[in-house]
């Protein structure tokens, strides 16, 4: 807006100072008495899709309360918020956390149900592992309720040096199908996360989508799918949208970060604009995990972020 012309036209037709003061006055007293998510859409509005912010990525902005961080994503036109460590938090935090981001019309992204990342663990036919497994799963449906979540991320552990990665990968599909006999009555879904083995997780044993896609379909349970973290299969693979398209029916979930640095968008090589208006087109709705850090510090770092995601939202549909 330019405020000069404003002036010079307001002059123009005679209104006094004190019409001026009084007038900016009654506009700042009805933006207040406007819920403060509408008031966004006239700073930017709400973005095409539901990027998530980590829960305490703005706590230079909102502090350390976990509802004010909700109210300032959503002030800023985010609808969805992820937290890794959701299934670890007290109940009552799991339940209030719930509660306002029901009416501030947020989506939760996947928490971390299980994730190893120093041995075999799925791979393996262990009758103590799955009875741990399942028991961990059935808490982990109880947090979900509580916090209103629809999906769980399972990250499952390292390659074993003494089997056959085939078999591996059946062992890996057994596991997995007794978990969904706990989830599917609930309507929940775990996503599988592959993970780089280059720069962040050495010896883990599913990396790659098509992997993850052979495994989902193998499962076959609408409860079974996978978060595609763009900055993990950028290392391994490439070749991001087609990878998207081929496994498009089995995508619950996406990870975001720029690579190299793991960043937010750009500060490194994906082009995340291209990418952000390809699944929209496809008709995308889910959350879109920002599971990164920040390429500068303080308050700045955090607007950084924030406007780089206006930049890559900012296509045309």
């Amino acid at each position: 807006m330019n405020h000069n012309a404003d002036h010079s036209q307001q002059n123009a037709t005679g209104l006094s100072r004190r019409h001026l003061i009084s007038g900016a006055a009654a506009a700042a007293l009805a933006a207040s008495a406007v819920p403060s998510v509408i008031r966004a859409a006239g700073s930017g509005g709400k973005f095409k899709l539901k990027y998530a912010p980590s829960l305490g990525m703005f706590r230079q902005h909102a502090g350390k309360d976990p509802i004010d961080n909700l109210k300032f994503m959503a002030d800023e036109g985010f609808s969805a918020m992820f937290d890794n460590g959701m299934m670890g938090k007290p109940p009552e935090l799991q339940e209030k956390i719930a509660r306002e981001m029901d009416r501030l019309d947020m989506t939760l992204g996947p928490f971390v149900m299980y994730a190893e990342f120093g041995k075999p663990t799925f791979v393996l036919q262990d009758k103590d592992f799955r009875a741990s497994m399942i028991k961990r799963t059935k808490q982990g449906v109880e947090a979900a309720k509580r916090a209103n979540a629809r999906s769980m991320l399972i990250a499952p552990g390292c390659v074993s040096q003494r089997m056959e990665y085939d078999y591996q990968t059946a062992n890996l599909i057994d596991n997995l199908r007794y978990l969904m006999e706990i989830v599917e009555p609930h309507g929940i879904v775990i996503v599988l996360e592959p993970l780089n083995w280059w720069a962040n997780h050495p010896g883990l044993f599913m990396q790659k989508i098509p992997h993850a896609y052979l495994i989902c379909r193998a499962v076959n349970s609408p409860s079974c799918k996978i978060v595609d973290d763009l900055y993990h299969q950028q290392i391994t693979e490439g070749n991001l949208i087609p990878n998207i398209d081929k496994a498009w029916s089995e995508i619950g979930a996406f990870h975001l970060g720029d690579s190299p640095g793991r960043k937010e968008p750009t500060t490194g090589e994906i082009n995340y604009k291209n990418i952000f208006r390809h699944i929209y087109k496809k008709g995308y709705e889910g959350v879109l995990c920002m599971e990164h850090g920040k390429s500068q510090g303080g308050k700045e770092g955090e607007r950084a972020v924030i406007d780089a995601y206006r930049a890559c939202d900012d296509f045309e549909v």
